[in-house]
């Protein structure tokens, strides 16, 4: 799931099939919820316009308050709600039993406690919507409903009644005719990394050195920066082994002391956490993994603070987990580079699974609390997304959430490569928009499953300042290379070259290399799961893996250590980048290799536009960083 929306309960430490549960009684209510979860109440700032102007106003020189960047307090002081009317809200949950915590800004609270209370405290209630998900409607007391922008996270279940006839009914959960079944499939096209190089060869071949030679942050390294005094900020739903990520550094050479890590739980505590990952190795213990050894071996003398929001019971939602996480990790003002791989769904409606807040609802809160970041200098990254511009498979175009012009967006290619893949000759000359259904097996075509860079149309916000006007911006070229069908993506034997206009933020903004084929060394170790249904016995194997993994999972922590890069020889942070670097890519020596070629060279859909300076599929394409550098430093 490497740049991809994550549902928390699509994975569980054991799967039981065949089982059967008893119900006795001739009726049973429902037991209540006493689960502990948590939601977010957030809050307008005192003047939105103000606040989006001060932050573009940080990053433009020409401004008074260029680079005057506020501290958390400060932040609240200015654009924040007052400590009374917060104080207001905490003494009214305080009577249903429910604990408060600020975040530093005054933009929001985290409210914490047991379901049933919770409900109590916002009178929530059961709304069923027809072919959606169910809506939880709330109420709050006037004097404090009047700041709210969204409640995040509070869900209130169906009331049920269960009439049963008789003693007993067994209710059977579904079976399957497979006997044996595994967890934790491994995202990886079958190649390893060959072990036995020197850390360096390896770095370069499959690692850090890689990156850094293609896209020219080595001459940083040669100027003596490596992100020293800096701290990256990351934003997960898994945890990792600090032992995993030892053999990963002392395979690529990297100093392997684990001083400069830092775990912050959100949700869960690190007990449980630990519990869950010796249970099973899933997908968010992998992509935690390629998360951190990708961003520590880029920026190889920098701290990571990583922020793990892992639910265990599932009461809480994935949109509160990832709002709560990220407000953590902007109002601890830690890190000067924020990056995140995950998402808790996508910008579709019918699939939106927070009940309390509308998906428009959650769209303008999470941009508040980004604004917050940027008036801080916090650069934030987001993974696009790996299944081109369809992340989930629909005829329409879906993006995860959020797509919001406020942090940097970054999409995936294609290195040049020659190889024999399913007994076909495969070239790439040039880099390239990832976007692969040339090198797909039998098995990949029937699944529909076809990798690519996230790119496009956002279907909720609009074209922000720093894109209207620009050279390819609401304009795009395409090539309907798959179509929808039966429930899946099918590649179309007649593909046509559309041209078209949008009007909303384009995206990505950024890319770099993606594609697994082109891809980068990932090592983690844990149980998988075979469940042998027949004889009714799990088995757990214990794995040590190397994988050589793609997606927009790597690109996004590699550039937010290349920013720790650049800030290590800086005085100021570098701050909101969006609008800078748009304003660089029109300049002369720009620091961007645009990758507008026509041909080979899409993501699924989208292509290059030939002469234009922007394309949905790479954004303002691939990065100089020692030239961006020097753009930066002389502002």
């Amino acid at each position: 799931m490497r740049g991809k929306q994550v549902i928390i309960a699509a994975l569980s430490g054991l799967l039981v099939i065949g089982a059967g549960s008893t119900v006795n009684a001739k009726s049973k209510v429902k037991k209540p919820d006493n689960r502990t979860t948590i939601a977010n109440v957030v809050f307008k700032p005192t003047n939105e316009t103000d606040l989006t102007n001060y932050v573009y106003d940080t990053v433009n020189p020409s401004a008074a308050d260029y680079h005057k960047y506020l501290t958390p307090n400060e932040f609240a002081s200015k654009f924040g709600q007052s400590d009374g009317y917060i104080n207001s809200f905490k003494q009214y949950l305080s009577k249903y039993h429910l604990k408060t915590t600020t975040f530093s800004g005054n933009l929001a609270i985290q409210v914490k406690g047991h379901r049933v209370n919770m409900n109590k405290a916002f009178k929530a209630k059961y709304i069923k919507e027809k072919g959606k998900e169910s809506r939880t409607q709330y109420q709050l007391p006037g004097k404090l409903s009047d700041q709210v922008v969204a409640v995040i996270g509070v869900y209130a279940e169906k009331p049920t009644t269960k009439k049963v006839t008789g003693k007993k009914k067994v209710v059977k959960k579904s079976t399957t005719k497979k006997h044996l079944v595994a967890s934790a499939d491994l995202p990886t096209s079958g190649e390893k990394p060959d072990t036995a190089l020197s850390d360096n060869q390896f770095s370069n071949k499959y690692g850090a050195g890689k990156f850094a030679k293609q896209y020219q942050l080595n001459r940083l390294y040669n100027k003596g920066l490596t992100g020293q005094g800096q701290r990256i900020g990351i934003v997960s739903y898994g945890d990792f082994k600090t032992g995993d990520l030892q053999k990963y550094w002392q395979q690529a050479g990297v100093n392997d002391s684990l001083d400069r890590i830092h775990k912050i739980y959100t949700v869960d505590n690190a007990k449980t956490s630990t519990n869950n990952m010796n249970k099973m190795l899933t997908e968010y213990q992998m992509e935690a993994s390629l998360d951190i050894q990708s961003a520590s071996a880029v920026a190889p003398n920098a701290n990571i603070d990583f922020y793990i929001g892992n639910s265990a019971n599932n009461a809480t939602t994935s949109p509160a987990i990832y709002f709560s996480t990220f407000a953590k990790a902007i109002s601890d003002n830690l890190d000067s580079q924020i990056s995140t791989s995950f998402a808790p769904t996508v910008e579709l409606t019918r699939q939106w699974s927070d009940h309390s807040s509308s998906l428009k609802q959650y769209n303008h809160a999470f941009n508040l609390l980004l604004q917050q970041a940027a008036t801080q200098g916090i650069t934030v990254f987001k993974a696009s997304g790996d299944y081109g511009p369809r992340d989930t498979p629909q005829k329409r175009e879906n993006h995860s959430v959020t797509s919001s012009p406020y942090q940097v967006i970054v999409g995936g290619t294609t290195l040049p490569y020659q190889k024999i893949i399913n007994n076909k000759l495969v070239t790439v000359n040039k880099e390239r928009a990832w976007g692969d259904t040339y090198t797909a097996s039998a098995a990949e075509i029937k699944q529909g499953v076809f990798p690519g860079s996230g790119g496009g149309f956002s279907a909720l916000n609009p074209t922000p300042r720093y894109q209207q006007g620009f050279s390819g911006v609401n304009t795009f070229r395409a090539v309907d290379v798959l179509k929808y069908a039966k429930g899946k993506m099918v590649i179309n034997k007649h593909p046509r070259i559309i041209f078209g206009t949008g009007n909303s933020r384009n995206l990505p903004d950024i890319s770099g290399n993606a594609d697994i084929r082109t891809g980068y060394a990932t090592y983690f170790s844990g149980n998988r799961i075979a469940i042998n249904m027949k004889k009714k016995k799990i088995t757990r194997i214990p794995s040590k893996i190397w994988m050589i993994g793609g997606g927009t999972s790597y690109t996004s922590p590699q550039m937010a250590a290349a920013n720790a890069v650049m800030n290590s020889g800086r005085q100021t942070r570098i701050g909101f980048w969006n609008p800078q670097i748009y304003k660089f890519a029109a300049q002369p020596n720009t620091p961007f290799n645009v990758l507008d070629d026509a041909d080979n060279n899409n993501n699924l859909y989208y292509t290059g536009q030939p002469g234009k300076l922007y394309n949905q599929a790479t954004g303002l394409g691939t990065i100089n960083f020692d030239k961006l550098y020097t753009k930066f430093n002389n502002e």
